[in-house]
């Protein structure tokens, strides 16, 4: 796989996050469209080839095939019991992959009906799994639901829509004390904020970030509560209120981001084609 070092053009607000003058480091190419970048605890990363419908894992810069068919596998997580956790734009369900290797669909219906295409999935310390519901991986297939949602998934099974109103959620997480979720809606180009109740459901939803170039997309925090969310020309970087604090570029567009390394702090970026990281100042949450 290619290694190259790429040079970036850091805004002087980004300087409290990444070093003047870092470089943005292509780790593995040649996929057709790479999504869900997740850092397992045994220090390798996992990520998606939605197309290719494959999930792979990568080791420095050595990447391999880690299941195939994978379902068309989009979003991936590691949930506080160190599982993966991965949301399926093909099967249109959400599963967990255990210790043995056996993969368990945990949500793959709502009152009955099929969900349209999990795209992204996160899961809270406290083991609830939040996912988003677009309609990506529909193709010809009629939807069964009659909207495009946010969905709570309780460690006792039930399954709970927490927002109806939205065109196409796709990006969605914690801030760092999980009583803020953030939910990136693609094509209306913006974040919403919701507050999280005790018992997980949303409460209070406001606009976090609006006018967002390209495709908003993948998102995660760092341990200040600052957001990075995947959009057009690279990583748009806001502080906790939502105030811009400038744009890592990034040669491909991004699709989504996961914090790795031991010390959660490089930035690992799934960009089109390829995977991407960069070191950073501050350390990343993990979801």
């Amino acid at each position: 796989m290619l290694v190259a070092l790429l040079m970036l053009a850091i805004p002087i607000d980004l300087n409290q996050i990444v070093e003047p003058g870092s470089k943005v480091e292509k780790v593995s190419t040649g996929y057709i469209f790479t999504e869900g970048p997740a850092w397992r605890r045994d220090g390798k990363l996992i990520f998606s080839d939605i197309p290719g419908n494959k999930l792979h894992v990568l080791t420095g810069s050595e990447a391999a095939v880690y299941r195939e068919p994978s379902g068309n596998a989009n979003g991936n997580t590691i949930g506080p019991d160190g599982l993966l956790y991965t949301a399926h734009h093909g099967t249109r369900n959400v599963t967990r992959t255990n210790k043995d290797g056996s993969v368990t669909v945990v949500a793959d219906k709502f009152e009955g009906k099929k969900l349209n295409s999990p795209n992204d999935v996160v899961v809270r310390k406290n083991g609830d799994v939040y996912f988003t519901d677009p309609p990506y991986g529909l193709g010809r297939n009629q939807p069964e639901l009659d909207f495009r949602g946010v969905f709570l998934l309780r460690k006792n099974g039930q399954l709970v829509a927490l927002g109806r109103d939205f065109t196409t959620p796709n990006g969605v997480v914690f801030s760092p004390d999980e009583k803020v979720c953030y939910v990136a809606d693609t094509q209306r180009h913006h974040v919403r904020a919701f507050d999280v109740a005790k018992d997980g459901l949303f409460a209070n939803g406001r606009m976090f970030a609006d006018n967002i170039p390209g495709s908003p997309d993948g998102m995660r925090v760092d341990v200040k509560g600052n957001l990075y969310v995947t959009a057009g020309g690279g990583i748009h970087v806001y502080d906790p209120k939502g105030a811009k604090l400038g744009l890592i570029e990034v040669p491909e567009n991004p699709t989504n981001c996961g914090w790795g390394d031991k010390d959660a702090k490089t930035l690992y970026i799934t960009a089109q084609k390829s995977v991407y990281n960069i070191r950073c100042k501050i350390k990343g949450v993990r979801f």
